[in-house]
């Protein structure tokens, strides 16, 4: 049974688009075809997070324009999650977050883990998501290797060097057994460096848009075959009556009322 998912980077830019198709796709199942998109209306970066909350608006129209194109699962591509549990509100289809996903898919790798992020001011915000995904003592640590998305996608290399050196040294000091790579980017360029025949780090890497990948490819067989569907009675419950109203309202302005962020 085949199935299309839709990869979001969830940035006003493109430039980020091409590492992730060329590090992704290599895992596909046969039988998936995976598209990878970014956003409109909405900051080319969302390291600071008032351009996180822009993005989101934005993020939520692709996502319900994803499940009215067919697509059968989306992955929004950024470890912060943004906007993954208001947009399960919105859709049916599965809608996989790269760090819920990889902290789920973490205890198949070791039994501890930690998070090397990208730069200091996501080191907290990452740290309450730990926190709140109930995972415990499993997830040891969080530490940053100091770089912002919109600059480390023009020096891969050193990105992927910094990737190696502090992965076993931020383990090792944490007690950690396995380091997830805490910004889709960096796992994207790390993927990337191995592609073209890098030495590996001796701490197990977790690849969070790999994680997303294979559970977004499974929900979207057991939502195929009636195995999976969202409790609306609480949480993720869908404007109903005179709501439902208020919300297409909403949608119809702001879609007419779109930010230009290229001016």
């Amino acid at each position: 049974m085949s199935r299309r998912i839709n990869f979001i980077n969830p940035f006003g830019s493109s430039v980020y688009d091409e590492v992730i198709k060329k590090t992704l796709g290599h895992f596909c199942a046969a039988d998936t075809t995976m598209e990878v998109t970014h956003l409109d209306a909405c900051p080319p970066d969302i390291d600071f997070f008032y351009s996180k909350h822009m993005i989101e608006q934005s993020l939520y129209e692709s996502v319900m324009v994803s499940e009215e194109q067919g697509y059968d699962a989306v992955i929004v591509g950024c470890l912060y999650d943004p906007g993954v549990r208001v947009a399960r509100e919105l859709v049916d289809i599965p809608v996989v977050g790269p760090l819920e996903a990889s902290f789920q898919m973490a205890a198949y790798y070791g039994h501890s883990t930690m998070v090397l992020t990208d730069h200091r001011k996501a080191v907290p915000y990452i740290y309450d998501e730990a926190q709140r995904n109930g995972q415990g003592n499993s997830v040891r640590g969080v530490d940053a290797i100091d770089w912002f998305v919109k600059d480390m996608i023009d020096d891969r290399g050193a990105v992927a060097r910094d990737v190696v050196n502090l992965s076993k040294e931020a383990a090792k000091r944490f007690g950690a057994e396995t380091v997830i790579m805490g910004c889709t980017i960096i796992a994207a360029i790390y993927q990337e460096y191995l592609m073209d025949g890098g030495e590996p780090s001796e701490v197990p890497i977790i690849n969070p848009n790999l994680m997303a990948l294979k559970m977004a490819e499974g929900l979207a067989d057991l939502r195929q075959k009636g195995g999976y569907f969202i409790a609306r009675q609480g949480y993720y419950m869908k404007p109903t009556g005179h709501f439902a109203d208020e919300f297409a309202r909403a949608r119809r302005v702001w879609n007419s009322t779109k930010p230009d962020f290229g001016r």
